[in-house]
Protein backbone atom coordinates (compact mmCIF):
# COMPACT_ATOMS: atom_id res chain seq x y z
CA UNK A 1 0.00 0.00 0.00
CA UNK A 2 1.27 3.71 -0.93
CA UNK A 3 -0.08 7.04 -0.95
CA UNK A 4 2.10 7.92 -3.92
CA UNK A 5 0.16 8.05 -7.01
CA UNK A 6 1.88 9.44 -9.85
CA UNK A 7 2.01 5.22 -10.69
CA UNK A 8 -1.35 4.86 -10.52
CA UNK A 9 -2.52 7.82 -11.82
CA UNK A 10 -0.16 7.40 -14.87
CA UNK A 11 -1.93 4.04 -15.63
CA UNK A 12 -5.18 5.85 -15.17
CA UNK A 13 -4.76 8.19 -17.53
CA UNK A 14 -5.58 11.06 -14.97
CA UNK A 15 -4.31 13.15 -12.18
CA UNK A 16 -6.15 14.27 -9.95
CA UNK A 17 -6.54 17.75 -8.91
CA UNK A 18 -7.87 16.49 -5.23
CA UNK A 19 -6.05 13.49 -3.94
CA UNK A 20 -8.38 13.11 -1.45
CA UNK A 21 -11.07 11.86 -3.92
CA UNK A 22 -8.66 9.39 -5.04
CA UNK A 23 -7.87 8.27 -1.23
CA UNK A 24 -11.52 7.95 -1.04
CA UNK A 25 -12.03 5.67 -3.54
CA UNK A 26 -9.45 2.95 -2.43
CA UNK A 27 -10.40 2.85 1.31
CA UNK A 28 -12.33 -0.11 1.92
CA UNK A 29 -14.98 -0.53 4.24
CA UNK A 30 -12.88 -2.73 6.56
CA UNK A 31 -11.25 0.50 7.82
CA UNK A 32 -14.53 1.69 9.30
CA UNK A 33 -18.12 2.90 8.35
CA UNK A 34 -17.16 6.85 8.60
CA UNK A 35 -14.77 7.02 5.38
CA UNK A 36 -14.44 4.04 2.80
CA UNK A 37 -15.65 3.75 -0.77
CA UNK A 38 -18.64 1.65 -0.66
CA UNK A 39 -20.60 5.04 -1.94
CA UNK A 40 -18.62 5.92 -4.30
CA UNK A 41 -18.12 2.18 -6.06
CA UNK A 42 -22.57 2.74 -6.00
CA UNK A 43 -22.18 6.08 -7.92
CA UNK A 44 -19.11 4.37 -9.89
CA UNK A 45 -21.50 1.37 -10.89
CA UNK A 46 -24.33 3.75 -12.73
CA UNK A 47 -21.42 6.34 -14.60
CA UNK A 48 -19.84 3.52 -15.68
CA UNK A 49 -23.28 1.56 -16.93
CA UNK A 50 -24.28 5.09 -18.29
CA UNK A 51 -21.06 5.99 -20.73
CA UNK A 52 -20.92 1.91 -21.91
CA UNK A 53 -24.19 1.98 -22.52
CA UNK A 54 -24.00 4.93 -24.63
CA UNK A 55 -21.28 3.94 -27.08
CA UNK A 56 -23.29 0.44 -27.49
CA UNK A 57 -26.49 1.89 -28.33
CA UNK A 58 -24.97 4.29 -30.84
CA UNK A 59 -22.46 1.62 -32.25
CA UNK A 60 -24.76 -1.24 -32.65
CA UNK A 61 -28.24 0.39 -33.86
CA UNK A 62 -29.66 -2.71 -35.01
CA UNK A 63 -29.08 -4.62 -32.05
CA UNK A 64 -32.10 -5.31 -29.15
CA UNK A 65 -32.33 -4.08 -25.70
CA UNK A 66 -31.45 -7.86 -24.86
CA UNK A 67 -28.19 -8.20 -26.49
CA UNK A 68 -27.20 -4.71 -25.82
CA UNK A 69 -27.68 -5.41 -22.31
CA UNK A 70 -25.60 -8.65 -22.56
CA UNK A 71 -22.77 -6.88 -24.26
CA UNK A 72 -22.81 -4.80 -21.64
CA UNK A 73 -23.09 -6.76 -18.45
CA UNK A 74 -19.86 -8.40 -20.03
CA UNK A 75 -18.34 -4.89 -20.30
CA UNK A 76 -19.21 -4.01 -16.97
CA UNK A 77 -18.82 -7.29 -14.51
CA UNK A 78 -16.68 -8.19 -11.81
CA UNK A 79 -14.28 -10.36 -13.85
CA UNK A 80 -14.01 -7.31 -16.59
CA UNK A 81 -13.45 -4.36 -14.05
CA UNK A 82 -10.58 -6.66 -12.07
CA UNK A 83 -8.65 -7.50 -15.15
CA UNK A 84 -8.74 -3.61 -15.33
CA UNK A 85 -7.81 -3.83 -11.59
CA UNK A 86 -4.62 -5.67 -12.18
CA UNK A 87 -4.00 -3.30 -15.40
CA UNK A 88 -3.81 -0.68 -12.71
CA UNK A 89 -1.73 -2.76 -10.04
CA UNK A 90 -4.78 -1.65 -7.81
CA UNK A 91 -3.48 -4.06 -5.26
CA UNK A 92 -0.56 -1.59 -4.25
CA UNK A 93 -3.04 1.32 -3.10
CA UNK A 94 -5.97 -0.12 -1.81
CA UNK A 95 -6.65 0.78 2.26
CA UNK A 96 -7.62 -2.28 3.81
CA UNK A 97 -7.56 -3.19 7.59
CA UNK A 98 -5.15 -5.23 9.29
CA UNK A 99 -7.22 -8.91 8.91
CA UNK A 100 -7.94 -8.24 5.28
CA UNK A 101 -4.25 -7.77 4.71
CA UNK A 102 -2.70 -10.20 6.35
CA UNK A 103 -5.23 -12.37 4.64
CA UNK A 104 -4.65 -11.07 1.19
CA UNK A 105 -8.05 -10.92 0.70
CA UNK A 106 -7.89 -7.33 -0.87
CA UNK A 107 -6.64 -9.14 -3.54
CA UNK A 108 -9.74 -10.68 -4.24
CA UNK A 109 -11.88 -9.51 -7.68
CA UNK A 110 -14.56 -8.17 -5.94
CA UNK A 111 -12.88 -5.95 -3.77
CA UNK A 112 -10.61 -4.92 -6.83
CA UNK A 113 -13.59 -4.63 -9.14
CA UNK A 114 -15.15 -2.09 -6.75
CA UNK A 115 -12.50 0.18 -6.75
CA UNK A 116 -12.49 0.80 -9.76
CA UNK A 117 -16.23 1.60 -10.13
CA UNK A 118 -15.24 4.00 -6.58
CA UNK A 119 -12.43 5.69 -8.99
CA UNK A 120 -14.62 6.13 -12.07
CA UNK A 121 -16.75 8.03 -9.09
CA UNK A 122 -13.71 9.84 -7.56
CA UNK A 123 -12.93 11.23 -11.10
CA UNK A 124 -15.84 12.21 -12.16
CA UNK A 125 -15.89 14.38 -8.74
CA UNK A 126 -12.57 15.83 -9.49
CA UNK A 127 -13.62 16.71 -13.00
CA UNK A 128 -16.60 18.97 -10.81
CA UNK A 129 -19.20 16.41 -12.53
CA UNK A 130 -18.08 17.16 -16.36
CA UNK A 131 -19.61 13.56 -17.96
CA UNK A 132 -17.88 14.66 -21.19
CA UNK A 133 -14.44 14.35 -19.79
CA UNK A 134 -14.95 11.22 -17.77
CA UNK A 135 -15.83 9.65 -21.32
CA UNK A 136 -12.80 10.48 -22.90
CA UNK A 137 -10.82 9.02 -19.24
CA UNK A 138 -12.78 5.66 -19.53
CA UNK A 139 -12.38 4.71 -23.12
CA UNK A 140 -8.54 4.66 -22.48
CA UNK A 141 -9.70 1.88 -20.31
CA UNK A 142 -12.29 0.64 -22.25
CA UNK A 143 -11.72 1.40 -25.89
CA UNK A 144 -10.37 -1.59 -27.30
CA UNK A 145 -13.01 -3.89 -25.73
CA UNK A 146 -15.61 -1.76 -27.29
CA UNK A 147 -13.99 -2.02 -30.74
CA UNK A 148 -13.43 -5.78 -30.50
CA UNK A 149 -16.76 -6.71 -28.87
CA UNK A 150 -19.66 -8.80 -30.79
CA UNK A 151 -23.08 -8.77 -31.06
CA UNK A 152 -24.45 -12.17 -29.75
CA UNK A 153 -21.11 -13.59 -27.80
CA UNK A 154 -21.90 -12.71 -24.54
CA UNK A 155 -24.07 -15.68 -22.82
CA UNK A 156 -22.38 -16.56 -19.53
CA UNK A 157 -20.99 -19.36 -19.25
CA UNK A 158 -23.72 -21.51 -17.30
CA UNK A 159 -26.35 -20.56 -20.58
CA UNK A 160 -23.62 -21.80 -22.54
CA UNK A 161 -22.59 -25.11 -21.01
CA UNK A 162 -26.36 -25.63 -20.59
CA UNK A 163 -26.96 -24.81 -24.43
CA UNK A 164 -23.79 -27.07 -25.08
CA UNK A 165 -25.34 -30.23 -23.42
CA UNK A 166 -28.89 -29.37 -24.66
CA UNK A 167 -27.83 -29.34 -28.28
CA UNK A 168 -26.07 -33.29 -27.83
CA UNK A 169 -29.21 -34.62 -25.56
CA UNK A 170 -26.87 -34.85 -22.98
CA UNK A 171 -28.57 -34.42 -18.95
CA UNK A 172 -27.95 -30.57 -17.36
CA UNK A 173 -25.30 -30.04 -15.44
CA UNK A 174 -25.54 -30.86 -11.46
CA UNK A 175 -24.68 -28.17 -9.31
CA UNK A 176 -24.45 -28.53 -5.51
CA UNK A 177 -23.18 -26.01 -2.99
CA UNK A 178 -19.73 -27.40 -1.17
CA UNK A 179 -18.86 -24.75 1.38
CA UNK A 180 -19.29 -21.30 2.24
CA UNK A 181 -17.03 -19.12 4.42
CA UNK A 182 -16.48 -15.92 6.01
CA UNK A 183 -18.49 -13.19 7.66
CA UNK A 184 -22.33 -12.54 6.42
CA UNK A 185 -21.35 -10.01 4.39
CA UNK A 186 -18.15 -11.38 3.42
CA UNK A 187 -18.82 -14.91 1.93
CA UNK A 188 -16.84 -17.36 -0.77
CA UNK A 189 -18.76 -19.99 -1.75
CA UNK A 190 -16.95 -23.45 -2.88
CA UNK A 191 -19.58 -24.89 -5.64
CA UNK A 192 -19.31 -28.37 -7.38
CA UNK A 193 -20.45 -29.13 -10.77
CA UNK A 194 -20.84 -32.23 -12.54
CA UNK A 195 -21.70 -33.44 -16.01
CA UNK A 196 -21.88 -36.53 -17.30
CA UNK A 197 -19.36 -35.81 -19.84
CA UNK A 198 -16.89 -36.07 -17.44
CA UNK A 199 -15.79 -38.66 -13.85
CA UNK A 200 -13.97 -35.44 -12.46
CA UNK A 201 -15.81 -32.77 -10.43
CA UNK A 202 -15.65 -29.21 -11.22
CA UNK A 203 -14.82 -26.88 -8.78
CA UNK A 204 -15.74 -23.10 -8.61
CA UNK A 205 -15.64 -20.08 -6.00
CA UNK A 206 -17.57 -16.77 -5.85
CA UNK A 207 -18.63 -14.02 -3.88
CA UNK A 208 -22.52 -15.58 -4.20
CA UNK A 209 -23.61 -18.47 -5.25
CA UNK A 210 -24.30 -17.55 -8.80
CA UNK A 211 -20.66 -16.29 -9.33
CA UNK A 212 -18.98 -19.86 -7.78
CA UNK A 213 -21.54 -21.53 -10.29
CA UNK A 214 -20.30 -19.55 -13.17
CA UNK A 215 -16.60 -20.18 -12.37
CA UNK A 216 -17.60 -24.05 -12.43
CA UNK A 217 -19.15 -23.77 -15.51
CA UNK A 218 -15.90 -21.77 -17.13
CA UNK A 219 -13.80 -24.99 -15.87
CA UNK A 220 -16.36 -27.43 -17.74
CA UNK A 221 -16.19 -25.01 -20.76
CA UNK A 222 -12.33 -25.18 -20.56
CA UNK A 223 -11.95 -29.14 -20.26
CA UNK A 224 -14.68 -29.85 -23.26
CA UNK A 225 -12.48 -27.20 -25.47
CA UNK A 226 -9.45 -29.42 -24.23
CA UNK A 227 -11.35 -32.55 -25.24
Amino acid sequence: MTENYSGLEASLGYTFKNKDYLRHALTHRSMGHAYNNERFEFFGDALLSVIISRHLFDKFQKCDEGVLSRMRSSLVREATLAEIAHRFNLCDYIVTGLSERKSGSYRRDSILADAVEAIICAIYFDLESDLVKLDQVLMGWFGKMLDEIVPGEQKDPKSRLQEYLQHRSLPLPVYEVFNIVGAEHNQIFTVTCKVSLFDETFTGTGTNRRRAEQDAAVKVLARIEKK
